[in-house]
């Protein structure tokens, strides 16, 4: 049998789907490569330096990547990609930032041909003070910016410079949370801890742990809280995720709750741990001016500021992040994709990937669900198309979002599904309102009153309602341990990090049947087909595998015909 990979001089590299070797080689790649294309036969992966930058960060070395593609490719690799991946692994860490027994930040680096070359550099020249043979002093208030600066030439720096420690605040996990059941982090919790950490040495206390969600992100959360041992500022999604994040520490820390304080549009009360919104800290009283809420960052001596959802940090909130490097920065998140192409400031400004573990393999733990996914593809009627075929791109696509068509799709997953606990998630609120008022489903949108939403999320996870009709609010941070089928209906564009996060709505770890299926209805031969592949690429890189059929062939399935007809891809 050949081997699976083809490694090509341009840096892509192509993926054999259909053979023994084909999961091996993927689960290799997806360490060091960025997956572009996942077609039914062939996958196509892109080396980058970013790519490389963050494999260097989790210690994988040049010797371990080319032994990998070298071990499954079929023909020699081109010179130049060895050559390329030794290079660009050699630069990280090559520069460093330091700070001086006289308290000066320096860059350094063992060659001095790098120093030259940075020196030179326009775009670094208004963060440095003076260039000498073996360092660059910077100008302390810009070791951020200096830092953005430095990987956009291709030095991704590391930074050494050290940390303020700030106001310590000590507390303890329980061994039984309040709620009654006995806790303790599981290994790959642990293990992201101490890689972020570093045994509080300068070369931790900065850089994102990259987790599925379902897996316990939060716990990782206050597990480096607890090891940092200071006063904390956590930034989320929005006002839901405050109480979410609230309500986990008082169960699982001895932390009062009188300590813990809520920084959003209702409350603004600052305590030794405070958690706030991503929205509160970009206010603005009129547009170009000042933050009005800035000072959040300066109100306590934090000694740790954690990022959640890290792949969803507003740009502003990077500039604020750019000035506060001498904090120690924890991101948290499902995936690094960013569908803005800011992944070069998160490598730069929160820091680089500490942790980060294959979603099959907590599967195989059953530490997430086993999920399987599902895209039917469902039919228009004429007159529909005819005003589809007319359409610019942008209204095309949402033709084929809304298509009414769709909702024969969802009668027939209800109808398969009859007794699970059911989450209706699209992009489009008309859309959304029709599909809750034909199936008497409740429905939850942005307008949807926060305690009106409290309740209903409670209704659900009591098993007094089993399905709910959501908007893009569900994306991210709602705790619905019991929900196992997903039916997206729409979704922004060809967004990979939204197809993450709504796969990670049913992926909680389920205490009876460990299972859930996540459906995706598009509408066949249309852009929206073309968008859905785009979509499926971060989860088709973790190593699920979609299932396709026609909304006729699904329908006949449900009469007992064998799932195994379906197109595999």
């Amino acid at each position: 049998m050949s081997k699976p990979l083809i490694v090509q001089s341009d840096k892509t590299m192509l993926l054999e789907v259909d053979n023994p070797e084909f999961e091996a080689c993927r689960d290799i790649l997806s360490r060091f490569a960025e997956l572009e294309k996942s077609p039914e036969y062939l996958h196509t992966y892109r080396i980058s330096p970013l790519s490389l930058w963050n494999a260097a960060s989790t210690k994988m070395t040049a010797e371990e990547i080319i032994e990998g593609m070298q071990k499954y490719a079929r023909y020699d690799v081109p010179r130049n990609i060895i050559n390329d991946i030794k290079e660009q692994i050699s630069r990280y860490g090559k520069v460093k930032l330091v700070k001086e027994e006289t308290g000066e930040l320096v860059i350094i680096s063992n060659e001095r041909g790098f120093l030259q070359e940075i020196g030179a550099h326009r775009a670094v020249q208004p963060f440095i003070e003076t260039i000498e043979p073996d360092k660059i002093l910077v100008k302390k208030e810009y070791r951020g910016h200096i830092k953005q600066a430095l990987i956009k030439i291709g030095f991704p720096v590391e930074d050494l410079a050290g940390y303020d420690e700030g106001n310590k605040y000590a507390f303890n996990m329980k061994p039984v949370s309040k709620s009654g059941i006995k806790f303790g982090m599981r290994d790959y919790q642990r293990s992201s801890v101490e890689a972020f950490h570093a045994g509080g040495k300068n070369d931790g206390g900065s850089g994102v742990v990259v987790l599925p969600c379902g897996a316990g992100k939060t716990i990782v959360g206050m597990g480096v809280m607890q090891i940092v041992g200071a006063e904390t500022l956590i930034l989320v999604t929005n006002t839901l995720s405050i109480r979410q994040w609230k309500n986990e520490i008082i169960d699982k820390t001895d932390i009062p709750e009188e300590d813990i304080g809520e920084y959003s549009g209702e409350v603004k009360d600052i305590k030794p741990i405070t958690i706030a919104t991503y929205n509160i800290l970009t206010h603005r009283k009129k547009k170009g001016g000042d933050f009005t809420h800035f000072h959040l960052f300066s109100a306590k001596n934090w000694g740790l500021i954690v990022y959640d959802e890290v792949h969803l940090l507003p740009a502003p909130v990077f500039r604020m992040t750019s000035e506060l490097q001498s904090k120690r920065r924890l991101g948290l998140t499902a995936t690094l994709v960013r569908e803005d192409g800011l992944e070069e400031d998160v490598f730069s400004l929160i820091g680089p990937k500490k942790f980060d573990v294959p979603w099959k393999e907590l599967e195989a733990k059953s530490w997430i669900a086993e999920a399987k996914c599902v895209e039917i593809r469902v039919p228009m009627e004429e007159d529909l198309r005819l005003k589809y075929s007319v359409a610019d791109d942008r209204e095309k696509f949402r033709l084929a979002s809304e298509n009414p068509e769709k909702l024969r799709g969802i009668r027939y997953i209800i109808q398969k599904h009859k007794n699970s606990h059911l989450l209706v998630i699209g992009q489009y609120i008309n859309q959304l309102e029709v599909i809750a008022e034909t199936f008497k489903i409740p429905l939850i949108t942005g307008k949807t009153p926060l305690g009106e939403r409290q309740e209903l999320y409670q209704a659900f996870r009591s098993g007094e309602i089993r399905q709910l009709v959501v908007s893009k609010v569900a994306n991210f941070s709602i705790d619905l341990p019991d929900a196992n089928i997903a039916i997206q209906v729409s979704g922004t564009f060809g967004s990979r990090q939204e197809e993450a996060q709504r796969l990670g709505r049913i992926l909680r770890p389920k205490s009876v049947d460990n299972t859930a299926v996540f459906y995706s209805l598009i509408s066949r031969d249309t852009n929206e087909e073309r968008f859905g592949q785009n979509r499926q690429l971060f989860l088709t890189e973790q190593g699920y595998e979609y299932q396709i059929y026609t909304l006729d062939q699904f329908a006949e399935s449900l009469d007992n015909k064998p799932e195994e007809e379906a197109v595999s891809v």
